[in-house]
């Protein structure tokens, strides 16, 4: 009796395989997390040294010296050629302030030349050149960045460009930084010579007073502050502009918490990140306070988890399916060719390889599972290929027939809206190359229709009256992603459609759950992908 929903139970060897993956995993996550619950520590607390333990290292600043703040301009990162840009006599360490200056252009810098800044602490009524114990850092004022207008925001002016003016070939100008933002280590600290942290050594200059070991004021000029909207171009007419200077005095904690963020920043640059993404990134860090951030932190690691799971589960889903009853193929197919429009819009755009490798791997598992929803199967022979299409049975070629009257009411809607707003992009904007145009159309295309191609999927269990067929974990595991995604859209400035995408995807979702509702599961028969419950069992051993 019911030969055909018969399965074997599974063993516990069995069981053991499909969850050691899991585990490995589950590994790897605790000890990433303890990793950064380590580091974390490490920022939060720094032993501090005993008195008659080991080599002390103490603080210059200790002393309360007077000091002096002077700021310079020069064409060349050394002591010469230095123009005083201001001058901060009585400087106090624990003191906050922010002042605007007019900053003197060199006709060099001018003509698409750069210009630095010296930030010096030192002495009291002592030029910094003359004083052996001053502390001195370099940055630049000006920058090179391919030409945008108004950097108000990048990826705008890109599109205002585009549509605005005929393509041509971007060459990299001077910008001018408008903000230059200063720190230094007010806490009265001494450091155990032994335990040094790295970090605070390459910022650290150490000079003997008698017989104690004395380190000078740790300086810090925070890049993190520098924001691509922030840039003004510099054009040969200008001969001053404004130059923001902003002083803040930090703990030890917060002063080698942002030299690590600020580490991080330049090892994303030589993993290929562009100024833009980068400039996504200090957003984050530095337009939201350091609780929120470490929250950011923990959240980032359980959407890598859940979403590694989701991966996981769809290719031993898809690995084990053998009968494509109830499975939407217009679905896997739309899925298919978004994921390889969206990676040819990325390698157009020559973006990093720590994004394009994971888009490329999705997009490979997306043709491997059109061909096993297709039933394509490839068999090798001596010097040819031949292609083998399986047959659908009866149950199949109905829920084929469901399919294609689902996509056939979207089509309707979708292919005049998406062709009316290719034709309107043509027309009215400008792109480097037909091939620019058509990936740019069907790019905006998947974004703004994308969601509508889980539809013919509701349609078919409306039709079925029955939910048995999907793959319900990761189902959850890609919802909770979407939920996440949807807190991270509201707390940090995302683009609207992205937040509209987030949205729409988590409607779809809970038509989703309606319908698990109310096609609750049927314990007296099989489910479409050939697994029976328990009592199927039980009728068949009576």
């Amino acid at each position: 009796m019911f030969p055909s929903c018969y399965s074997k139970p599974t063993s516990s060897k069995d069981l053991f395989k499909r969850t050691y993956l899991t585990k490995i995993l589950l590994g790897v996550f605790i000890v990433y997390m303890s990793h950064t619950c380590w580091v974390i520590y490490g920022f939060v607390y720094t032993k501090p040294c005993e008195r008659g333990k080991g080599d002390c290292i103490s603080s210059y600043l200790a002393e309360r010296p007077r000091l002096q703040l002077s700021i310079f301009s020069s064409l060349k990162p050394d002591h010469s050629e230095l123009n005083l840009i201001i001058k901060i006599d009585d400087f106090d360490i624990h003191s906050k302030f922010e002042r605007v200056v007019n900053v003197s252009l060199p006709l060099a810098t001018r003509n698409n030349g750069t210009l630095h800044t010296l930030v010096y602490v030192h002495k009291f009524g002592v030029s910094p050149l003359q004083d052996n114990q001053q502390v001195h850092h370099v940055a630049q004022l000006s920058t090179y960045m391919m030409s945008r207008g108004n950097l108000s925001s990048a990826k705008e002016v890109l599109k205002k460009h585009a549509a605005t003016a005929p393509p041509v070939v971007d060459r990299p100008i001077s910008h001018w930084r408008s903000r230059l933002t200063l720190n230094m280590m007010s806490e009265d600290f001494t450091f155990n010579r032994g335990t040094l942290p790295s970090d605070v050594r390459r910022y650290m200059r150490v000079f003997q007073d008698e017989n104690r070991m004395v380190y000078l004021p740790l300086l810090h000029i925070d890049e993190l502050s520098v924001r691509v909207k922030d840039m003004m171009e510099i054009n040969g007419s200008t001969t001053k502009l404004p130059l923001t200077i902003s002083y803040e005095g930090l703990s030890l904690r917060q002063f080698r918490f942002w030299i690590y963020m600020q580490d991080v920043m330049f090892s994303l640059k030589r993993f290929g990140f562009t100024e833009v993404n980068i400039d996504e990134i200090k957003g984050v860090l530095v337009d939201n306070n350091l609780y929120l951030l470490a929250l950011t932190t923990l959240v980032t690691a359980f959407h890598f988890i859940f979403e590694f799971l989701a991966f996981k589960n769809d290719i031993s889903f898809w690995r084990k399916k053998k009968n494509m009853v109830g499975m939407s193929r217009k679905t896997v197919l739309w899925r298919c060719f978004s994921t390889i429009v969206i990676l040819l819009k990325m390698l157009e755009e020559r973006s990093s390889l720590l994004v394009l490798i994971p888009v490329g791997i999705g997009t490979t598992i997306e043709v491997w599972k059109v061909k096993k929803v297709s039933k394509i199967q490839l068999q090798w022979r001596t010097s040819r290929s031949i292609v083998h299409v399986g047959k659908f049975d009866e149950s199949e070629r109905k829920t084929t027939q469901h399919d294609t009257q689902a996509m056939k009411c979207l089509s309707y809607l979708v292919y005049p809206l998406s062709i009316s707003g290719a034709i309107f992009s043509l027309v009215y904007l400008r792109y480097k190359s037909y091939y620019s145009w058509l990936i740019n159309s069907l790019v905006s295309g998947i974004y703004a229709f994308g969601f509508l191609s889980m539809a013919p999927q509701l349609f078919i269990n409306f039709k079925l009256k029955s939910v048995g067929h999907l793959q319900w974990n990761v189902l959850m595991y890609k919802a909770v992603n979407t939920f996440v995604n949807d807190a991270f859209a509201c707390v940090f400035s995302t683009h609207p459609s992205h937040q509209l995408g987030c949205f729409r995807d988590e409607i779809l979702f809970l038509l989703y759950l309606y319908q698990r509702r109310l096609y609750s599961t049927n314990k007296t028969r099989c489910r479409e992908f050939g697994s029976c419950h328990h009592n199927h069992r039980k009728l068949k051993a009576q």
